[in-house]
C-alpha cells in the first residue's frame, strides 16, 4: 500500500516538474518595439544580444525553474509533516518522523531560498 502511495507522488512530483519547466521554457510573447524607426519603408531595429545573451537567458531560466520545483518539493514536505505530525495519535515515533520531516522540509526551503539568490547575483554580477 505504501509503495502505490509513493509511485503517485513521484509521478505527480514529475508532471509538475515537466509542466513547470514546459511553462518556464515556453516562448515569450513579442510585443511591438515603440523605438522602431521607419527608414526608406523599412523598420529599422536594435538588435542587440546574440547567442550568449540568449545563452545567459536560457541557463538563469533552467537554474530558476530548477530552484522553483525544489522550493515546492520543500513546501509540500512541510505539509506533509504537519499533517503527520496532526494524525500521529500520540505515537512518539510518528511525531520524531513528523517533527523530522518538518525540519528538513524547512532546511529545504532555506537551501533552495539561499541558492536562488545566490544563482542569481552570481548571473548579475557576470552580465554587468
Amino acid at each position: 500500500m505504501k509503495l502505490s502511495l509513493k509511485v503517485k507522488t513521484a509521478v505527480a512530483a514529475l508532471a509538475l516538474a515537466i509542466a513547470g519547466v514546459g511553462a518556464t521554457l515556453a516562448p515569450a510573447p513579442a510585443y511591438a518595439d515603440a523605438t522602431n524607426q521607419i527608414k526608406n519603408g523599412m523598420a529599422a531595429t536594435n538588435l542587440s544580444g546574440g547567442t550568449a545573451n540568449n545563452l545567459e537567458t536560457v541557463a538563469k531560466r533552467v537554474i530558476n525553474v530548477i530552484l522553483y520545483i525544489v522550493g515546492i518539493l520543500a513546501v509540500v514536505m512541510i505539509i506533509i509533516g504537519g499533517v503527520q505530525y496532526t494524525t500521529s495519535a500520540g505515537d512518539q515515533a510518528a511525531v520524531t518522523k513528523a517533527k523530522n520531516t518538518i525540519m528538513y522540509g524547512l532546511i529545504g526551503l532555506a537551501v533552495a531560498v539561499l541558492a536562488y539568490a545566490i544563482v542569481n547575483f552570481v548571473l548579475t554580477k557576470l552580465t554587468t
